[in-house]
């Protein structure tokens, strides 16, 4: 009999993450299956608590709602501040990432969102907050942890 996944285990998975509209975000197609230890916040809640239970060779798709994902979109993450607030090396791009440094010394990834001659838009929510995720998920091996 196959091994089952259980909490605990360090699990190896091949998946093809897409939204709602079908666009693919993220694949381990092609490449080394995913490892994580099921239980332990490696990942997100819904994808750990999807692949708890499954069999070596199983597939299953995992639907997780967005508050089990990234959770939902706070719009009071996306300000508006002056272009000379922001002092970039670069001419600001919508799509363009960066990383904000806060007077603690602690570091916020902020998308470019919207830019105008004296503005520019900055995003902190994850790039999938809001979304639903749908993962097609194959669980290639199971480890047991010593016990």
């Amino acid at each position: 009999m196959p091994e089952q996944a259980k909490n605990g285990d360090t699990v190896r998975v091949h998946y093809t993450g897409r939204l709602e509209n079908g666009e693919i975000f993220d694949s381990s197609e092609g490449g080394e299956p995913l490892e994580f230890k099921l239980g332990a916040g490696q990942v997100i809640a819904g994808f750990d608590e999807g692949v708890q239970g499954m069999y070596v060779g199983e597939t299953r798709t995992i639907e997780i709602p967005a508050e089990d994902a990234y959770g939902e979109r706070v719009e009071a993450l996306v300000q508006t501040i002056p272009r000379e607030g922001l002092n970039l090396e670069t001419e600001p791009e919508v799509g363009m990432n960066l990383v904000l440094q806060l007077p603690d010394g602690s570091q916020i990834p902020v998308a470019i969102t919207d830019v105008t001659d004296k503005y520019i838009t900055l995003d902190a929510n994850h790039p999938l907050a809001g979304q639903k995720l749908i993962f097609d998920v194959q669980l290639v091996e199971v480890r047991r942890s010593p016990r």
